[in-house]
C-alpha cells in the first residue's frame, strides 16, 4: 500500500460541511482533506469557512480530534478586476487551518495580466506559507498544460505550481511529453479521478462532466498510470471524483470517499 498522502477533495463529497467532511475523511482512512474556502459557482452550497468563525472552530477541533491534515484550499479565481490584496483574509484561514497549497483557477483572457496577478498572489501567499497552484480548465483563460505551466513560469515565483487535475489533462488534450518537461518543483500535488468516454465536442458538456460525473480511477479510459508516471514520485494525491448519479442514488458521502480511496489504493498497487 502506498505511503503517499491521498486527501479527499471538497468536491468529492460536497454536500458535507468541513467538520463532517473531516470527520468521513478520518473514517475512511484518508490523511488530509481539501477545504472549500470560497465556492465555485454562485449556486454551489457553500459553508462559509472565512467568515463563521465558529464554524472554524469546530472544524479545527475535529481536525485535532482525528488527526487529519488540510493539504489544500481553495478555489480563488484571478478575473479582470481582481485586487490579489483582497485575498488575504482567505489566505490567512487557510494558514490557520495548516494548509500548504492553493489552488487557483485563470479568469482573465489577458495573460500578461493573469501573469502578473498570479505572480502577486505568490508573494502574498508566500507570506501564509502557501503554495498558489495554476489549475488549468479548459473552459478557462488557462485552457491546458502548455498554457499553465507557461504563465507559471513567466510568473518566476518560487511558491508558483501548475495543478494537474487528470479530468482537464484528459478534456484539454494535454500530454505526457509536455508534463515531462514541467520542473519538478512546480508539481506539489495533484488531483486524481478516472474520465470516461470521448472528448466531448460541447465546452458545456465537458463543464458538467467535470463538476458531475467523474469515475474512480481505473473505472473509465484514461491512461492513469502513464500519468502517474509521468508526475514526481510520490507526490500527494487528491481525491476529486464528483458522482452526482451515486448521490442521486443514495449511496453516502462515507460510502463514495471509501470507493475513491480503494480504487486509488488498487492502482497504486498495481503502479508499484
Amino acid at each position: 500500500m502506498s505511503e503517499r498522502i491521498l486527501s479527499l477533495a471538497a468536491l468529492t463529497v460536497l454536500e458535507l460541511s468541513p467538520p463532517q467532511m473531516v470527520e468521513v475523511a478520518a473514517r475512511a482512512g484518508y490523511s488530509h482533506v481539501g477545504l472549500r474556502l470560497v465556492p465555485a459557482t454562485p449556486e454551489e452550497h457553500h459553508f462559509p469557512l472565512v467568515a463563521d468563525a465558529a464554524l472554524r472552530a469546530r472544524t479545527q477541533q475535529r481536525l485535532r480530534d482525528t488527526g487529519i491534515q488540510v493539504l489544500d484550499v481553495e478555489i480563488l479565481r484571478l478575473r479582470a478586476q481582481t485586487r490579489v490584496s483582497d485575498f488575504e483574509a482567505i489566505l490567512a484561514v487557510g494558514a490557520e487551518c495548516g494548509a500548504s497549497e492553493l489552488l487557483v483557477a485563470g479568469n482573465d483572457p489577458l495573460e500578461a495580466r493573469l501573469t502578473d496577478n498570479f505572480a502577486a498572489l505568490c508573494d502574498l501567499s508566500a507570506q501564509y506559507g502557501l503554495h498558489p497552484h495554476l489549475e488549468f480548465m479548459p473552459w478557462t483563460d488557462a485552457r491546458d498544460l502548455t498554457q499553465a505551466a507557461r504563465i507559471v513560469a513567466a510568473a518566476g515565483r518560487a511558491n508558483g505550481c501548475v495543478l494537474v487535475d487528470a479530468f482537464h489533462f484528459d478534456r484539454s488534450g494535454s500530454r505526457l511529453q509536455d508534463l515531462a518537461a514541467v520542473p519538478a518543483e512546480r508539481l506539489r500535488y495533484a488531483q486524481l479521478c478516472d474520465v470516461a468516454g470521448p472528448r466531448p465536442d460541447d465546452m458545456d458538456e465537458i463543464l458538467r462532466q467535470a463538476r458531475n460525473e467523474r469515475r474512480f480511477p481505473g473505472d473509465g479510459d484514461s491512461d492513469l498510470p502513464g500519468l502517474l508516471r509521468t508526475l514526481p514520485a510520490n507526490i500527494p494525491l487528491s481525491l476529486e471524483i464528483p458522482t452526482r448519479q451515486l448521490l442521486k442514488q443514495g449511496v453516502s458521502a462515507l460510502q463514495r470517499a471509501s470507493l475513491a480511496l480503494q480504487k486509488t489504493r488498487q492502482l497504486l498497487d498495481r503502479q508499484a
